[in-house]
């Protein structure tokens, strides 16, 4: 009877062991099914944020293509500017003598007629949205030290400044015009950066359209300039 009844205890103790060994199984494969569901979901959601990023990437790449393809059309009319990049290359349109920063009265007068054309194009929705600055690029020669040579390269950018907002020209640029240079471009000097095959050559001024980067926050619209009614260049 003892036998008997140790027996039975025994088996009753392992039966109702096994509901709590089944349940725990079960629950482990619930618990990976949950992790690999919630894997599957993190790895979906980089994955589409990615093609977000590409697919803006592209798009940004596209408009930026297209924008500068319109500024090439642009200077179909104006045989030696050449295009380099997002640079405008003007040639020996845009060269300066030696140890100076003045203009001659036909480069000027050149000056006044391109960069309308350029402004056409950058306030066109697909370029306006990515555009962020136009920076007028001063350059010297290697003659002379490298802080002389980078105020001439400065003063050089300002001139053009001068050249293109001068009120007092029969061919001055419009209200309109003037205040998107204002508001839009940037003045920098390079020294003897991205020295040419002669100083002639060296002696140059660029415009260098930059655009903004996915990254880059986009900065607020400018407060409102007041147009500089000035005739005279203070260089």
């Amino acid at each position: 009877m003892l036998g008997l009844n140790t027996s039975s205890r025994r088996t009753n103790r392992g039966e109702a062991e096994k509901p709590f060994w089944i349940s725990f199984s079960d629950l482990m494969t619930a618990l990976m099914v949950l992790f690999l569901v919630a894997m599957a979901v993190a790895l979906l959601s980089v994955t589409q944020g990615l093609r977000d990023i590409k697919a803006k990437e592209e798009d940004r790449a596209r408009s930026v293509e297209s924008c500068m393809v319109d500024v090439q059309d642009a200077t179909k009319a104006f045989p030696g500017v050449l295009i380099r990049e997002h640079s405008i290359d003007f040639g020996s349109l845009a060269t300066f003598a030696n140890n100076s920063s003045e203009l001659s009265v036909g480069q000027q007068e050149f000056l006044r007629g391109f960069v309308p054309r350029v402004l056409n194009v950058a306030t066109q929705p697909i370029c306006k949205s990515w555009l962020k600055r136009i920076v007028v690029e001063g350059f010297a020669s290697q003659d002379g030290t490298y802080l002389h040579n980078l105020d001439l390269s400065t003063k050089r950018s300002e001139r053009v400044l001068c050249a293109l907002l001068d009120t007092n020209a029969k061919d001055g640029i419009d209200d309109t015009h003037r205040r998107l240079i204002q508001n839009l471009f940037l003045v920098g000097g390079y020294s003897s950066n991205s020295i040419r095959p002669t100083p002639d050559e060296s002696r140059r001024i660029e415009l260098k359209l930059e655009f903004y980067d996915l990254k880059d926050p986009k900065e607020p619209d400018p407060q409102p300039i007041p147009l500089d009614q000035t005739t005279s260049c203070p260089i």
